[in-house]
């Protein structure tokens, strides 16, 4: 357990303004800040930040707590590693002793692992044993340079080669098996996970090797394996050479479909190029991209697969604001393919003359309609007012419709009329959405994860409305205690939280958030953050507060109707009378 004075210098010397907005573009609303979720995807702005309490709180997806719970969710850390990383930046020392850092330890393990298998994979590739790799990666055009760039490797077809050799550097089965390198089988063995397959490290941007994918090359299996998820490995929060492209001077980033695509650009001189890791991208990796790049070009395949892929991209990049544009890859079937066939220059043209998420969507519209006849036309433009009315800006909006309606020679008016119906009535929608999301405690996505609050919303509400009297008001404690015990709520989730908060102000320890963060899981902070964004629990009255307690004990008492069935004449007659003296 870290010790309190600790605890508070570090949230001293952390303001949460200052660490979400190294992470989330947030802009000021009154005494709070605002912006886009970072861990949902949204248009609407639902994510709050609160300077006076140092909590956040997203109205969307109920994520919230204080500043260490938002670097172990946005950096996907365990709490110790957290509290590390915010130290750090503070330039405080960890205490010596006091917390269990064992996780740590293991992630540590876990990398020195990773590092010297690459290193085996490496060498393994430019011995005799690797000759089949080095000729493939050679005759895909690869230079030794870019091989070693890369540090491409080679996984010998022994069952357990690659085992082998990192038990004789004194890393056990249990940490290999962690680390994924090494898979049990069902009868207690263990063998290789890659095994005759040219391998790809995967390196984070602070340059560890955190995973690997392997390409297959002769028999049985998936053509690519990419390492499953593990302690400093998650598929969809890691992108390919993002390591190298961040340093790029290029103002955007240009997003491949697999590995051998990303090499062979970045050997033709676009050291810009990432690609997602044997997964579709997900909304995590676009917000990432749109961290690092001020657009982001999709270079997928042209094939059926491609294009949907580069669809759904789009999707995913517009819902979070990013600016796209879709390369089009004209006489190949990828770019690793167009450079080898006209050269780098051409293919530098092509980057340049990228048309935009909008034209890529248009595009695929005028496919699905035949605009030569009078129903095309009609669905066509139905379609393509719902699309441009995506675009905030009137100028754009104008130049869209205009080419549209020009080339088609049909009548600019009746469009434009339509267009601007959509966006009044999508304005409507966000309003009430809004509405909707700022009732905190309404019935919202995050009340699915909480079935006994669906079944006793009322008594919830007021179980959250106490635990925030408690939370603001702390010298109310004996006053709550005295009539009611946390044993008392209907909701095991709220139960818990009012438990620990009432053991810290039993125990004259601290209930700040960042005091709580080290007790209390990611879900449990989020609906800490939640309460506290609540405005009807600040400056409760005692007789507030009263009817908080009143109302959950009459819940309690309550019968179901199992329980009614199962009570003689006697007892159901002393229960009605009992709910009728209540009514007085």
């Amino acid at each position: 357990m870290l010790s309190e004075q600790f605890i508070s210098e570090l949230k001293a010397r952390s303001d949460i303004e200052d660490i979400i907005g190294a992470y989330v573009n947030v802009k000021r609303r009154g005494r709070n800040l605002v912006g886009l979720c970072p861990f949902h995807s949204e248009k609407t702005p639902s994510f709050t930040v609160y300077p006076d309490s140092q909590s956040f709180y997203c109205f969307g997806c109920g994520a919230g707590g204080d500043v260490v719970t938002f670097i172990r969710q946005i950096e996907n850390l365990d709490y110790i590693e957290a509290v590390k990383l915010l130290a750090q930046r503070a330039g405080i020392p960890m205490p010596e002793d006091g917390y269990d850092d064992s996780f740590a330890k293991l992630k540590t393990r876990i990398l020195e692992i990773n590092r010297e298998t690459a290193r085996f994979y490496h060498r393994c590739l430019i011995s005799p044993m690797g000759k089949k790799g080095l000729d493939y990666l050679r005759g895909r055009g690869l230079s030794d340079k870019t091989i070693r760039h890369f540090g491409l490797g080679y996984a010998p077809e022994d069952w357990d080669a690659t085992i082998r050799h990192l038990r004789t550097k004194g890393f056990n089965l249990d940490e290999l098996s962690a680390a994924a390198v090494a898979v049990k089988s069902a009868r207690g063995s263990y063998y290789d996970q890659f095994r005759g397959r040219v391998i790809f490290p995967i390196i984070d941007i602070r340059g560890n090797v955190i995973a690997f994918g392997g390409r297959i090359l002769d028999g049985k299996g998936p053509k690519y394996l990419n390492s499953p998820d593990t302690p400093v490995f998650k598929k969809s929060r890691n992108l390919f050479a993002l390591n190298f492209a961040k340093a790029s001077k290029e103002p955007a980033l240009i997003l491949a479909e697999g590995y051998m695509d990303v090499v062979a650009l970045h050997q033709a001189g676009f050291v810009n190029a990432v690609a997602t890791l044997g997964t579709s991208l997900t909304a995590e990796q676009a917000r990432m991209i749109c961290q690092y790049a001020q657009e982001v070009i999709i270079a997928y395949d042209s094939d059926g697969a491609g294009q949907k892929a580069t669809n759904r991209a789009i999707n995913l990049f517009g819902e979070i604001g990013g600016k796209v544009r879709v390369l089009k890859v004209h006489d190949a079937k990828d770019p690793d393919e167009f450079i080898k066939k006209f050269g780098a220059v051409r293919f530098r043209l092509l980057l340049e003359g990228a048309g935009s998420a909008m034209e890529f969507e248009i595009s695929r519209l005028r496919q699905k309609y035949d605009l030569e006849s009078s129903d095309g036309k009609v669905e066509f433009l139905k379609e393509f007012a719902k699309f441009i009315a995506d675009i905030r800006n009137p100028i754009e909006r104008d130049v869209y419709v205009t080419k549209i309606t020009e080339e088609l020679r049909v009548s600019k008016e009746p469009l434009v009329a339509q267009i601007d119906y959509i966006i009044r009535q999508r304005a409507k929608n966000a309003e009430r959405k809004q509405a909707r999301d700022l009732t905190v405690f309404a019935s919202s996505p995050k009340d699915r994860r909480d079935p006994q609050r669906d079944a006793h919303l009322k008594e919830a509400l007021a179980e959250e409305r106490l635990i925030g009297v408690l939370l603001k008001n702390p010298d109310y404690h004996r006053f709550i205690l005295e009539r009611i015990q946390p044993e008392a709520f209907l909701t095991d989730f709220n139960r818990e939280i009012f438990r620990v908060i009432c053991e810290r102000v039993e125990q004259n320890r601290p209930i700040e958030l960042i005091a709580l963060s080290e007790q209390l899981d990611e879900r449990q902070m989020g609906k800490v953050a939640g309460i506290l964004a609540d405005a009807a629990s600040t400056g409760a009255t005692q007789k507030e507060t009263l009817d908080y307690i009143q109302t959950i004990l009459a819940g309690r008492a309550k019968k179901s109707p199992e329980q009614l069935k199962q009570m003689d004449r006697e007892e159901l007659e002393k229960y009605v009378a009992g709910l009728a003296a209540k009514k007085k």
